[in-house]
């Protein structure tokens, strides 16, 4: 079932790019985990990779605390702004201050492997993150965000936290997942071109990490979000993946 026309008021140029949640792949259940376990432990996974449950409930609870009984904003920088897995009721442009989107996060599995780690995109502090918000109803933000904190909190490598993000329509306090600079995936410091070369060659079960570089450009670019330092990572992370092959 598609977005309501409303959601997209205030952007239209994203209306009929965004995956309605019935149809995303990311609006999974519990079953998921057994699932990923079983890939896990075929591709040699560490040990401790993902959250257990009980702990992601807490963390959800935690963070929520005196906010279920209202309407919730998300700050989104990647797959979450075409693909949010949640049902919406408003989209918003919008501009994180003090946070840029990074490729700092290593990846042992999925799109990279122990031999060849690749990199995910994350938040990391500096600079300034163009992206979207998006507002979940006050009655549904218990049930979405359930769904929300299996996606991005399976691992526990980010640290879900409520920033002030500026939109055309005015400023709002958004929950944002940012890279948690204390997890082992954490790579700080990383240089443009060990990044690039790192992209170029990781590959694992869901395939190369160049594609996920690849299509995360392309839908920036369709849906009208600039981002020069994806586009110069992604000129030179195809320039090794060119000449490896």
């Amino acid at each position: 079932m598609p977005f309501p026309h409303h959601v997209f008021r205030h952007t239209p140029a994203l209306r009929g790019l965004i995956i309605p949640p019935g149809e995303s792949e990311m609006r999974f259940g519990q079953d998921r985990f057994a699932e990923l376990d079983i890939q896990a432990e075929e591709e040699g996974w560490p040990p401790g990779w993902r959250m257990e449950h009980d702990a992601r409930e807490a963390n959800r609870h935690a963070v929520l605390k005196n906010r279920l009984g209202q309407d919730l904003w998300v700050f989104a920088y990647g797959s979450l702004i075409w693909d949010p897995a949640v049902q919406i009721k408003e989209y918003r442009y919008g501009t994180l201050p003090g946070w840029c989107r990074r490729f700092c996060m290593r990846l042992e599995g999925g799109r990279g492997s122990h031999e060849r780690p690749g990199l995910m995109a994350a938040l990391d502090e500096g600079g300034h993150c163009d992206g979207v918000v998006f507002r979940i109803a006050a009655a549904l933000v218990d049930q979405e965000t359930q769904f929300m904190w299996r996606r991005e909190m399976f691992a526990g490598a980010y640290l879900p936290l409520f920033k002030t993000v500026a939109t055309p329509q005015g400023p709002v306090d958004a929950l944002t997942f940012v890279m948690d600079r204390n997890n082992r995936r954490y790579m700080p410091d990383l240089p443009e071109d060990e990044a690039a070369q790192m992209i170029a060659a990781a590959e694992g079960g869901l395939g190369p990490n160049f594609a996920y570089l690849d299509s995360l450009v392309r839908h920036l670019d369709e849906l009208g979000i600039a981002d020069h330092d994806m586009h110069r990572l992604h000129a030179r992370a195809r320039t090794y993946r060119f000449k490896s092959n």
